[in-house]
């Protein structure tokens, strides 16, 4: 077997390096937070975590070399998939902390809510590039989308994970508008949604109301529903210029901050490395995310520019998201900070993402089949 010295040169050396950095300090901030947690059999997050990753960049490399015209020709099959994992986490999947959203495969679960980010992204590139809507998006041309996005928004926001089934038609809305949209059809979603925020308040369950009303007042409960936003923020504003050192944050070490694997992890972050480290990450995820708009320009066609918008705006909307939950501009909904937040499901997914990317990026000068 002879070595193809062209697919390594054709390989997104900058993204990967951008993906490895920012994972790598991601493991260094899970470590500060779980290091004086006992290690049995690598229970230890951040130990876990790396486990993730490593699975993560095969699935990575595989999603890399998959051309991704075959994934987007095979689109509505893996959305079918996708839909029955779904499925059968409603019928039958496993129970925690009130939520039924996992999985369980032999020894480890995962969370199909996740993988419905990536699998709507390449439905709509099949359906997308197939219609040939490549000027404007009327209302017509919305219905079939719009459709192929609620129904994994139904089955997802009923697990209960409304963060996730929303995060579903951000991704959806950032396509469309990247694609363009015409003016009146603008006017009338945007009609539409704002009499749909009102009227999806009595659809709410009752924690999620008191989120929301927290977020407005985190005051008004500092020991309740209020005490996880409360503290994220004294732990960041506490971190100042230069952070108080790997280790050293008290908020965190001494177990003030709630959720620092997870929702809060970016907290425990600002904390140890301040404002420096901070915008020095912030730097690194907006180089990825620029990253990802080159590729998406530079693709050849409309499928391979569907699935890199989506992948970037899939992680410029974690960050955001997540960022603005624990400073308190949006209310706490759950969504894992990209490549930092623990957890395999999003960890693995998002490697496959990044694998998209990088697909579409090597084939940029290649011609289609």
């Amino acid at each position: 077997m002879s070595f193809d010295r062209k697919k390594t040169t054709q390989f997104d050396w900058p993204l990967f390096a951008l993906v490895v950095l920012v994972t790598a300090i991601g493991v260094l901030n899970l470590y500060s937070t779980s290091h004086t947690v006992p290690l049995v059999k690598g229970s230890s997050p951040y130990i876990k975590q790396m486990y993730w990753i490593v699975i993560g960049l095969f699935v990575m490399i595989v999603a890399a070399s998959v051309d991704y015209h075959i994934i987007v020709r095979y689109g509505y099959v893996i959305y079918g998939l996708s839909l029955l994992c779904l499925m059968i986490v409603f019928l039958n999947g496993k129970i925690a902390h009130g939520s039924q959203r996992w999985l369980t495969l032999w020894i480890f679960s995962f969370q199909p809510s996740e993988l419905a980010k990536l699998t709507v992204i390449v439905v709509l590139a099949k359906f997308i590039s197939e219609k040939k809507i490549s000027d404007t998006f009327g209302i017509r041309d919305l219905a079939i989308p719009f459709f192929l996005v609620l129904t994994p928004f139904v089955f997802v926001v009923t697990q209960p994970d409304l963060g996730t089934a929303m995060f579903l038609w951000l991704i959806f809305f950032s396509i469309v508008l990247f694609i363009g949209v015409r003016k009146k059809t603008f006017l009338t979603l945007a009609i539409i949604g704002a009499a749909c925020v009102p009227a999806g308040w009595f659809f709410l369950k009752d924690y999620q109301r008191q989120r929301i009303m927290t977020f407005l007042n985190p005051e008004r409960d500092p020991l309740g529903s209020g005490y996880h936003i409360i503290q994220s923020m004294i732990a960041i504003g506490s971190g100042g210029l230069r952070g108080k050192g790997l280790m050293q944050g008290t908020q965190t070490q001494l177990k003030f901050l709630p959720e620092q694997q997870t929702d809060f992890v970016f907290s425990v972050f600002a904390e140890e490395w301040g404002f420096v480290g901070v915008v020095i990450l912030l730097t690194l995820f907006l180089m990825m995310i620029l990253w990802g708009v080159k590729i998406a320009r530079q693709s050849r066609d409309m499928s391979g520019m569907i699935v890199a918008y989506g992948v970037t705006a899939y992680i410029f909307w974690g960050v955001f998201i997540n960022i603005g939950m624990v400073i308190g501009v949006f209310p706490v909904v759950g969504i894992p900070l990209p490549f930092f937040s623990y957890g395999g499901s999003s960890m693995v997914v998002l490697m496959m993402g990044i694998g998209l990317l990088m697909n579409v990026s090597m084939r940029r000068f290649m011609l289609q089949p």
